[in-house]
């Protein structure tokens, strides 16, 4: 996939996916779709790893500690493959989209029927069946995208950025391979531009004090971080890290530079007061950001 993008096309990939991604990421944070998996026999963090990587079929956990990449491996194998045990991936990704559904039905109330909901559908698809054609090294994304499309348009919206936001992953961790950043060393240095805690990354991922401290030593000898009382990143790191998310962009800037920039701006505009609700009941470390773009 050959792609030359300009400074502009960056930003429009990066924008119009912050603008949308907490809208799916109430199904990480949702109490019904954590209701489904218990259902079926597993607490939600199991749930998380089954569900998501359900996509794949009954994935061993080494394909799962790939594809996921930044968490701790053995926190992995401690869902996968029990968890195929508990029912089958269909089952999961049924029970995911119904959490899901029953999550945004109760927070977005009657706009879930909005004219704006349907539109918004509309352009997410256009630009998330823009990647369909370019699976290659995006093995997440990929099955993601053999799933069925559902009908409902604030389904149609989440499966459209659950595609493009996996087609920016699976780009991410290409990069940050590239970069030689291992899954604990890429949070670490997440956590030294002072955007998340460093302990919400290294807890929720599950990984020790003593392997993130053993991390962090790692990358202060590789000169990516300095040496002061506070985690923070040389002016290299800065450098090798903006590198990164210039490269994340660019890998996923092909379905918003071919949606093009009204149509993304209109997308942005109709979709914020969606993500804003479900952000305000879900995700709140992402309503200023919502509302500063907003601005």
């Amino acid at each position: 996939m050959k792609q030359n993008v300009n400074h502009d096309g960056l930003a429009l990939a990066r924008t119009t996916w912050r603008t949308l991604e907490p809208y799916h990421g109430a199904v990480y944070f949702s109490p019904e779709a954590a209701e489904r998996y218990a259902a079926l026999g597993v607490d939600a963090r199991t749930g998380y790893f089954a569900s998501r990587s359900a996509a794949l079929g009954a994935a061993p956990a080494d394909l799962v500690v790939a594809t996921f990449y930044n968490f701790n491996p053995q926190l992995v194998r401690r869902a996968i493959p029990a968890a195929w045990e508990a029912a089958t991936p269909e089952r999961f990704a049924a029970a995911r989209l119904a959490g899901v559904d029953a999550t945004l039905r109760r927070i977005l109330g009657a706009d879930i029927a909005s004219p704006a909901l349907a539109r918004a559908a509309e352009l997410a698809r256009s630009a998330a069946e823009v990647t369909v054609s370019h699976p290659q090294g995006r093995p997440l994304f990929a099955a993601h995208a053999a799933l069925p499309w559902p009908t409902a348009p604030h389904l149609v919206l989440w499966h459209a950025q659950t595609l493009l936001r996996e087609f920016r992953g699976d780009g991410h961790v290409a990069a940050l391979l590239a970069a030689g950043l291992s899954g604990l060393e890429a949070l670490v240095t997440h956590a030294a531009t002072g955007e998340i805690g460093a302990e919400v990354l290294r807890d929720s991922r599950a990984w020790t004090p003593e392997q993130w401290e053993q991390a962090v030593r790692s990358l202060r000898e590789r000169g990516w971080l300095d040496d002061g009382p506070h985690l923070a990143l040389t002016e290299d790191g800065a450098r090798r890290r903006a590198e990164i998310e210039h490269t994340t962009d660019r890998l996923a800037a092909l379905p918003y530079v071919t949606l093009g920039p009204a149509a993304a701006a209109e997308l942005r505009s109709l979709v914020r007061p969606f993500s804003l609700a479900v952000a305000k009941e879900l995700l709140p470390w992402a309503v200023d950001r919502l509302g500063a773009e907003s601005a």
